[in-house]
């Protein structure tokens, strides 16, 4: 568990890495703004969050299926999915607009590109 990142995952630093090449500047892990958003341009009020798949509730039904309603990790996920809900719909009452990428879509070469062009256009317009 000790080398699960936080900060920094592979996924952030693929799509760092992408912005930094298209001169788009932001903000990492932007502190200020709740929920800290991976990505945020806090003068245009836009964050970009970049979810990992397990901790977030990607596959929760399948996570869930075949364990007790009072499993450890069904309870963990339930409680970020609900955390995460709240704290993004806080930001959006506080006029930041949000964007939400899996983990998966930026890993996975296959629609890696579209993504990223995704969070360039957001932070873009």
């Amino acid at each position: 568990m000790s080398r699960i990142r936080s900060k920094n995952t592979e996924a952030e630093r693929i799509v760092f890495s992408f912005l930094r090449k298209e001169k788009v500047y932001f903000q990492k892990h932007y502190r200020r703004a709740l929920g800290s958003p991976d990505l945020a341009l806090p003068r245009k009020k836009k964050a970009v969050f970049i979810d990992g798949d397990f901790w977030h509730g990607r596959s929760f039904e399948r996570i869930a299926k075949g364990r007790a309603p009072n499993d450890y990790w069904v309870v963990k996920i339930k409680t970020n999915m609900k955390r995460d809900k709240r704290q993004r719909s806080d930001l959006k009452k506080a006029g930041w607009k949000i964007l939400e990428i899996w983990e998966s879509d930026i890993k996975r070469k296959s629609g890696r590109l579209e993504n990223l062009k995704k969070i360039k256009t957001f932070l873009s317009i």
